[in-house]
């Protein structure tokens, strides 16, 4: 029998049609052997129309990211009736994910044909009903779901009964329906449980003219053509990556002909090209965008074979280089193999190589690291340079839900950990280093503005996380409210810069007992005693409520390692031991030490 792996692999879907026979395959392997994915994800799609396609795209497109789904497609039409039963099969089917995709035809009714038998301010007012269904809807289902929402908006219609004239009216038809859209974009701007999507862009983007399968509309109510739906698949899948803590966290960049063209070792600084040239432009503006990614919180690094003293001048000095060499945490200008740097970087900046995506325009060295390290993300890069900005806009894998303050300033953060290694390489020892960084850490409980981040470390940290326990916004949310649980957050700051908020943690309290959650810590401050005052911190409430207890569990993963040996190196005594988990039990008798070299500030 065919493996989910075999089947995947087996062949390269080109067409809707390789994707239906793909599904057929996996959904019949799925059911005699259940694969046994790391990730699942519950998706249902609600639909106004015949949107045969999508699930069996999207269901390939899921498996061949190692994402095992279950997905739920209502009735022909019946997202209604699903969203307003509680009892509905959409419910039943508890979606991590709820796609409403609800069209322009549906919602203008006979109007879409025919928009000015209604007056201007009866278009107008269309806007303000249809904007007020919508929001019950979502309303509804927020009522009955914690579930991430991905709401359509409307492809505007390239049709007009007035032609010409259309855009002479005081109100018109496709004025309002942008009107709607950007009512909708207001109505959940703020709504970190919605997101709308630009449904109107995808459309523009395959052509509207070529939208539909006139056809297959007439004959089964296909409004958007089959050719489509993977498209459409790749689209939702740039929501359930960040869903599934599959996003990227650092851009890894060669020098040659990839930052600049050229190269520097042989056309020196001046014979590059970089700038306001024709041929410079590409690599100018390319740069441009990935300042920009650095700026959203996204780290880079280089992996160069190079003289370093001739790179890192144009680095340096080059008039028309944007990225220059605080915008990198780490660089790896030498003439070692790609592979061992790709290495070396994720070990200094102390991150997973699965958090890397690597770009060079060298087609060997593209598959010598995709063949070494199949969990970085290699793109293909064209070989004409003028399509390298289209292909890293392409990239859909440094999405998240939420850009926090911190997001925005860890470019920066890890560039100033170079600072603090090199005073730790002049430190006669680890206390006089760790004295040196004049650490200061500020725990608070959860705030509406802490939250997001709280949520997306949950998410993102692996290395030091001692359950591993994944939660939403709107579960941190909940167990912030709950009066017998308390959400920490951890903030951590020294002499070189704000880390920002860098760790958690969740504690379930009892009368004498209480149980830690979750603890975690990012990789970024571990291992200067941080993670001592936290647990400290923690106890000390504890013995301060009457506590004699604290109990923490440990669930092993592939990947914290690190994490393991923390309870027992920090005095908890081992209670119960049983497949990958371990409960470990500290005696509130004895007080935790506190490093003193860590100033500590408690907001109440």
């Amino acid at each position: 029998m065919d493996t989910f792996k075999d089947i995947i692999s087996s062949k390269n879907p080109t067409g809707i049609s390789d994707y239906f026979s793909l599904y057929r395959r996996l959904d019949k392997a799925s059911r005699e052997n259940p694969p046994t994915y790391d990730k699942e994800i519950k998706i249902a799609i609600l639909s106004s129309f015949t949107s045969n396609g999508i699930k069996e795209a999207l269901y390939v497109k899921c498996c061949a990211l190692g994402i095992f789904p279950k997905i739920y497609v209502s009735e022909y039409n019946q997202y209604m009736q699903e969203i307003l039963n509680p009892e509905s099969g959409f419910y039943r089917s508890s979606p991590d994910l709820v796609v409403l995709f609800i069209d322009a035809m549906t919602l203008w009714g006979d109007d879409y044909f025919e928009p000015y038998r209604r007056s201007d301010a009866s278009r107008k007012e269309w806007v303000s009903e249809k904007t007020g269904e919508l929001e019950s809807l979502i309303g509804a289902i927020k009522a009955q779901s914690s579930a991430k929402i991905i709401l359509h908006n409307l492809a505007v219609p390239t049709h007009s009964p007035l032609g010409i004239l259309e855009n002479k009216q005081g109100f018109g038809f496709l004025e309002a329906t942008e009107a709607l859209n950007g009512s909708l974009r207001e109505t959940f701007r703020s709504d970190r449980q919605v997101f709308l999507f630009d449904y109107d862009a995808f459309c523009a983007s395959v052509g509207k003219h070529n939208l539909t399968d006139h056809k297959m509309y007439y004959i089964g109510d296909m409004k958007l053509s089959l050719n489509h739906m993977p498209a459409l698949a790749d689209k939702y899948i740039a929501y359930i990556k960040p869903l599934m803590s599959m996003t990227k966290k650092c851009l890894v960049l060669d020098l040659d002909n990839t930052l600049w063209g050229g190269v520097i070792g042989e056309d020196g600084i001046e014979g590059i090209k970089l700038g306001p040239t024709p041929d410079g432009r590409p690599f100018w503006e390319f740069q441009k965008y990935i300042l920009s990614l650095f700026e959203r919180g996204v780290i880079l690094a280089v992996n160069s074979k190079n003289n370093f003293d001739d790179a890192i001048k144009a680095i340096r000095e080059h008039p028309y280089m944007v990225l220059r060499e605080n915008h990198f945490a780490a660089m790896r200008i030498n003439w070692e193999d790609k592979i061992s740097n790709i290495k070396s970087i994720a070990e200094e900046i102390n991150i997973g190589t699965a958090s890397l995506v690597f770009l060079d325009d060298d087609k060997l060295n593209q598959e010598m690291v995709r063949s070494a390290y199949p969990e970085v993300l290699v793109p293909v890069m064209p070989d004409d340079p003028s399509l390298y900005l289209k292909t890293l806009m392409e990239i859909d894998d440094f999405n998240s839900f939420q850009i926090t303050d911190e997001d925005k300033n860890k470019g920066r953060m890890y560039a100033a950990q170079k600072q603090r290694k090199e005073i730790q390489t002049t430190a006669t020892d680890l206390t006089e280093y760790l004295k040196q960084l004049e650490t200061k850490i500020t725990i608070e409980e959860a705030t509406p503005f802490t939250i997001p981040r709280i949520s997306q470390l949950t998410q993102k940290t692996n290395q030091f996380n001692m359950t591993t326990r994944r939660y939403l916004e709107e579960e941190i949310r909940a167990y912030s409210a709950d009066a017998q649980v308390i959400v920490l957050s951890l903030k951590a700051e020294d002499k070189f810069g704000d880390n920002g908020i860098t760790g958690v943690a969740i504690i379930k309290k009892g009368t004498t007992q209480w149980e830690i959650d979750s603890f975690l810590l990012s990789c970024r401050v571990l291992g200067r005693k941080i993670e001592d005052a936290f647990i400290a911190f923690i106890g000390e409430w504890a013995r301060k409520e009457k506590a004699t207890r604290l109990v923490g569990e440990l669930i092993h993963t592939p990947k914290n390692a690190p994490a393991r040996a923390f309870y027992q190196k920090i005095g908890f005594a081992l209670r119960e031991e049983d497949s990958g988990k371990t409960l470990w039990e500290y005696d509130l008798s004895r007080e935790f030490p506190f490093p003193d070299f860590i100033h500590l500030n408690r907001k109440d």
